[in-house]
């Protein structure tokens, strides 16, 4: 007999981020706890166990609490179970929902992380071992209703993502890589740009670099505090942890390299013979005279951007999500000023570097769309995560199940007005928070 039961931090964690297949930081201790937190949820460690107290299957469980003494759950990238396992989901489904209805839901959202589309970056599609096909009956089986398949992020999860195979050879991952995300991240490092690894106080600098990408966007989403809190829970967690990179500048470094790529360039010019110059040799001169023109370009030009902000400058900042054998590419700031140094992509690549290092499997650039049509305002992003050569994935996508059909319905015609209200409200506020800063 099968029994659900909270289990201890350990345990869960345990048995969660050594899945093999459904191991995600959405199910995480630490998640549940920042969810707490931040996001005023409830978090309950679900376990599935057996008659010697195995687990079986795992969830955490998030319960909002709404007026009249009603709520609804969410179960973060779903059940932590084999999906194939027909008659194991229906007796965990059951569980759950025997469980929710003790505390009065209305419903119950899972959005589990299981792949219906896979593309390499040759954009081939990738067979996979299981049949979507059957998953989708046994969730309707188990009583669940799909949400539709959204193309952008209208969801609590975004429905698509970009993964990289981290078990590669980093020299087949690079291979992978766009010309131009080659060619900038080589870019990068000839301007002797660095990445570095921040700590708990950059997260100021953080979320100013995700503040100025925000308003380029048209979107605020977070305070600062949102972003230490999530830092501290999963860095305060033996199972998990957060990591900042700092892409920087420091101007003086960059001008000792163009100058000494100036100083080659004028060797290379002074030992051709200018008097008796043969075809090949004025193509060459042409060549180094018009690349002595552009060093000349960019020196003056970093000198002035030396004069206007300085020496030294964060041009962006990341935050990594580790937890089991997967990363995720969280959340990504990035100024507004020296675009053209490419400091983005050098970043990217060194903190793609570092999760290989530590043995991390998949590389997960968390998010992106579905939709193509040329006026969508998140193709740029889309464009710019695809250049790094990963996997097109797609999710299964959204399940309800609906315990009070009446109240449902309401709460889902209501809700998406509410929440716009309060999206308005807190954007007006961070966008006074930032003007009183700055």
């Amino acid at each position: 007999m099968l029994k659900l039961k909270n289990i201890d931090k350990e345990l869960y964690d345990n048995y969660v981020k050594n899945h093999p297949t459904k191991s995600h930081f959405l199910q995480s201790h630490a998640w549940g706890e920042f969810s707490k937190v931040k996001k005023r949820l409830i978090p309950y460690y679900m376990g599935l166990v057996n008659e010697k107290d195995e687990i079986v299957a795992a969830t955490l469980l998030l319960q909002k609490k709404l007026p009249f003494n009603l709520c609804y759950f969410y179960c973060p990238r779903g059940f932590v179970i084999d999906y194939k396992k027909n008659e194991l989901v229906k007796i965990m489904t059951n569980k759950i929902i025997n469980f929710a209805k003790n505390k009065k839901a209305i419903f119950v959202k899972i959005d589990p992380d299981i792949i219906i589309n896979n593309k390499n970056y040759l954009d081939e599609q990738i067979s996979l071992n299981y049949d979507p096909n059957e998953i989708f009956k046994v969730l309707e089986e188990a009583g669940f209703k799909h949400q539709g398949f959204t193309q952008n992020f209208e969801t609590m999860q975004p429905r698509y993502t970009f993964r990289i195979d981290l078990t590669q050879p980093l020299e087949e991952i690079e291979n992978h890589f766009s010309k131009t995300t080659k060619q900038r991240i080589a870019k990068a490092m000839k301007l002797e740009t660095e990445v570095s690894i921040g700590t708990k106080n950059d997260i100021k600098e953080f979320y100013h670099l995700m503040t100025l990408t925000e308003n380029r966007k048209d979107f605020i989403s977070y305070d600062e505090d949102y972003y230490e809190t999530l830092y501290e829970i999963f860095n305060g967690n033996e199972n998990s942890k957060a990591t900042l990179f700092l892409g920087k500048i420091h101007i003086n470094k960059t001008l000792k390299s163009l100058e000494k790529e100036l100083k080659t360039i004028n060797n290379q010019i002074s030992i051709l013979p200018i008097d008796n110059l043969s075809k090949s040799a004025k193509t060459k001169l042409s060549e180094l005279t018009k690349h002595k023109e552009n060093i000349n370009k960019e020196i003056e030009k970093f000198k002035n951007y030396k004069q206007e902000y300085g020496n030294d400058l964060t041009l962006s900042a990341h935050m990594i999500i580790e937890y089991g054998d997967k990363a995720w590419v969280l959340y990504a700031g990035n100024h507004n000023i020296l675009s053209e140094t490419y400091v983005n992509y050098y970043t990217y690549y060194e903190h793609l570097k570092y999760c290989k290092d530590r043995g991390i499997k998949i590389y997960d650039q968390f998010g992106t769309i579905g939709d193509m049509s040329n006026n969508n305002p998140r193709l740029g992003l889309h464009e710019f995560k695809k250049k790094f050569g990963g996997n097109y994935i797609e999710f299964i996508g959204e399940w309800d199940y609906v315990i009070k059909p009446i109240t449902y319905y309401i709460f889902s015609k209501i809700i998406p007005i509410y929440r716009n209200i309060i999206r308005k409200k807190s954007k007006k506020e961070l966008q006074n928070e930032i003007k009183r800063n700055n």
